[in-house]
């Protein structure tokens, strides 16, 4: 387990030393949110991991802290991507087939079912100029698939200002995306 405390930054490594060590959660993760995508997506979940891999590898991911830092990270990525392939599947189909992702069991308890994932990054823009946090904390939970204590531990806050957190931007989310809450 991580330090609690942020490493100070002669103490944090590059990411790419980093990335082997979370290779097999990265991949766990993918598999998971592809698994959730409707039947016919195109993306493999090693050709996920391995994009996010080379981006995170690229110099400007920089210096990480910890694991739950890389984790970060690779949500972010990954998000990146796989909006990044809906809109190129979208674009090739003029707009037909909108890519639909299936949130995981406290996504659905929080009020969100099956989203359309380029609703999901428009609506996350959005609550991301209302409240960066908010943003953040959804796009850790749903990507990086961390829990509220790594996402505190991640962010710099306490587990129950996430928690609480959490629970704000899922219902503004359910507002803004349509779904029922529950």
């Amino acid at each position: 387990m991580s330090d609690p405390l942020p490493r100070p930054k002669h103490l944090r490594r590059p990411a790419e030393e980093l990335l082997p060590e979370v290779y097999d959660e990265l991949r766990r993760l993918a598999s998971g949110i592809l698994r959730r995508e409707n039947v016919g997506h195109t993306l493999e979940p090693t050709a996920l991991v391995h994009e996010v891999y080379l981006r995170l590898a690229d110099k400007d991911a920089g210096m990480v802290k910890d694991r739950t830092h890389i984790l970060a990270l690779g949500a972010g990525a990954m998000r990146r991507i796989l909006v990044d392939h809906a809109r190129g599947k979208n674009r090739d189909k003029r707009g037909a087939g909108a890519q639909r992702l299936t949130l995981v069991e406290d996504q659905h308890a929080a009020g969100l079912g099956d989203v359309d994932l380029l609703h999901l990054e428009d609506a996350l823009g959005q609550l991301g100029e209302l409240n960066a946090r908010h943003a953040r904390v959804v796009e850790l939970r749903i990507f990086g698939g961390l829990q509220v204590s790594q996402v505190a531990q991640e962010l710099g806050v306490s587990e129950p200002t996430i928690a609480r957190d959490w629970r704000a931007a899922s219902a503004w989310l359910s507002a803004a995306l349509g779904t029922d809450t529950e």
